[in-house]
């Protein structure tokens, strides 16, 4: 006797599906708004001011999306980079020494483009051209990177590091022009990620990089592209690190590394990297993140844990919600069949 199938029960199972997909899709989007209604109810109950903590919020928020924008395109090939922190400083520390020297903006800005591209290019030659394990590569980085930018600035700087004039990038220290720069810089990885052939042969690398090669697809040459993505992104965060804070020391940038991959999976990406990789991911990550942060660090405030201790909640308080969030995003995409 030959089992028919109920076609009812069949849409019936879609529906639920689809239905399914678009409630962890829309996800990560209601949480931004509910830890940004959060966020003000917090600073208003304590009586602070509201509009210098959203600048806050601004000024860490858009050097993470920045960067993380760029590392996107990395962790679409299933990769993965925790010295773009150590980039970061570097490429910040070199701006602030080119510019004391020269006097030249346009100069230091380029500098600082050649040095988070190069940084990102010298990881990407490690990882693919000689072979070495992507893990091995990023912490090797990250300690030397953190080495030189830490002797630069102590062999040239104050106990304080290293300062540059705040006028130079003054100009790009307003929330107006933050949101305008992460707008364009999203859109053009938005362009080249989904309507280039770039965006999708790294998904195609990402889900399967067996059958990508099979197809002609060149890793190493999509991995160089991808470092380069990552590496102006990280120029870019570098810049505006500098426009509202024009001192470097060997504190900056130091947890962006990490920072980078809790947000992106905040945002509503899998780890694995892949077809299911946003862009928007950066973005909405990004900023939930800092505001989960801050919210913490003021809730703990109020209940009268001090700044040590409510940086250990926090980060404990932040993993529990990234395996949450990871746990949450993956229900969508169960199979008996591993996704790489």
């Amino acid at each position: 006797m030959v089992n028919v199938k109920n076609p009812s029960s069949e849409d019936s199972s879609v529906k639920k599906y689809k239905f399914k997909n678009l409630a962890i899709t829309l996800l990560p989007i209601v949480a931004l708004a509910i830890l940004f209604a959060i966020f003000c109810v917090v600073v208003t109950v304590n009586d602070y001011n509201l509009e210098l903590y959203l600048t806050n919020v601004i000024n860490r928020g858009t050097v993470l999306v920045l960067v993380a924008t760029g590392a996107i395109f990395i962790y679409t090939l299933g990769s993965f980079d925790i010295s773009l922190g150590a980039s970061t400083l570097l490429c910040a520390t070199v701006g602030v020494l080119t510019y004391n020297s020269t006097q030249n903006v346009f100069l230091t800005i380029f500098v600082m483009l050649a040095v988070g591209v190069g940084c990102s290019l010298l990881s990407s030659v490690l990882a693919s051209v000689f072979r070495i394990p992507v893990f091995v590569t990023t912490v090797a980085m990250m300690s030397v990177l953190s080495a030189i930018a830490s002797q630069l600035i102590i062999s040239n700087g104050s106990g304080n590091g290293l300062s540059l004039p705040k006028t130079v990038f003054g100009s790009l220290d307003s929330p107006w022009i933050k949101i305008i720069f992460i707008a364009v810089w999203i859109l053009i990885c938005l362009f080249i990620f989904n309507f280039t052939k770039i965006g999708r042969r790294e998904k195609f690398l990402g889900a399967n990089p067996f059958c990508a090669k099979l197809t002609g697809i060149s890793m190493y040459k999509y991995a160089v592209i991808a470092f380069v993505m990552a590496g102006i992104g990280v120029s870019l965060g570098a810049i505006f690190t500098l426009s509202y804070s024009p001192t470097v020391n060997t504190g900056t940038a130091s947890s962006i590394g990490m920072d980078i991959l809790v947000a992106i999976v905040f945002g509503g990406m899998p780890i694995s990297g892949g077809p299911r990789s946003k862009i928007y991911a950066s973005l909405i990550g990004g900023f939930s993140y800092v505001l989960l942060n801050l919210s913490l660090n003021i809730i703990l405030r109020m209940i009268g844990v001090d700044s040590q201790g409510s940086q250990g909640i926090t980060q404990i308080i932040s993993a529990l919600f990234f395996l949450g969030v990871v746990y949450l995003a993956s229900m969508n995409y169960r199979v008996k069949n591993l996704p790489r």
